[in-house]
């Protein structure tokens, strides 16, 4: 099954047109005609796009974007009658990523679909690529180059690179560090960090000139990337 999209529209013939076409497209869909039950659907499962009416009952359209905002950053196409300049503005400007009038044509709103689906993939796959100077983790990969060379590392040492990663430039100390990636239930020798970093730099430092993780006296560890 393709996307899942909400439509929160409560003009009932609109809504199912809009239904059926995306289904049609092999789109999963669900269908508010409120307000509030939109915004409860959106808090309670995982949508990948909304379109939203903005002539809605008990709460407007710009106030469900607003509150959407507030939880989500799905992708949101308002599909309203109001095509004053002004309405199409405010839409963009309380959240909305894209503005569409009625009527419209299908295939224009499909398109826009398309567009927005596509980019909310590419973020999320940037969004688990890390990455310092010439050191790439994937993180759907489960994959560590330098360099373009593939470094094989045990599932603990790849866990520690991506928190060192994603804390890029923070000092870690090593308890938050053993917490974190140990288990605050943890058992076992108290080192095991200062282990395990060791572990990591003869992997991907010291085979290169550039050192990326530095100990803090007294602290614990960073990873920097400045050259």
């Amino acid at each position: 099954m393709g996307a899942k999209i909400l439509i929160i529209e409560d003009e009932k013939k609109i809504a199912r047109f809009m239904q059926l076409e995306l289904e049609y497209e092999d789109y999963q869909v669900a269908v508010e005609y409120t307000g509030p039950a939109g915004l409860k659907r959106v808090a309670e499962e995982d949508f990948d796009l909304v379109l939203l009416d903005i002539m809605l009952p008990e709460m407007d359209g710009r106030e469900v974007c607003r509150e959407i905002r507030k939880i989500s950053d799905l992708p949101v196409i308002m599909v309203t009658a109001r095509d004053a300049v002004f309405d199409k503005v405010e839409g963009l400007d309380i959240g909305a990523d894209d503005y569409i009038t009625k009527p419209f044509a299908i295939e224009e709103l499909l398109a826009r679909i398309r567009v927005h689906l596509r980019r909310r993939d590419k973020q999320e796959r940037e969004d688990n690529i890390l990455q310092a100077q010439n050191l790439i983790v994937d993180l759907n990969k489960y994959q560590v180059k330098r360099k373009g060379e593939l470094i094989e590392l045990t599932k603990k040492e790849f866990d520690l690179l991506a928190y060192l990663l994603r804390n890029k430039g923070i000092v870690l100390p090593r308890e938050e560090i053993l917490n974190k990636i140990w288990g605050y239930d943890y058992i076992g020798e108290t080192n095991v960090v200062d282990v395990y970093i060791r572990y990591l730099r003869s992997k991907i430092d010291e085979p290169f000139a550039q050192k990326l993780i530095h100990t803090v006296r007294g602290v614990g560890y960073v990873l920097r990337d400045d050259r």
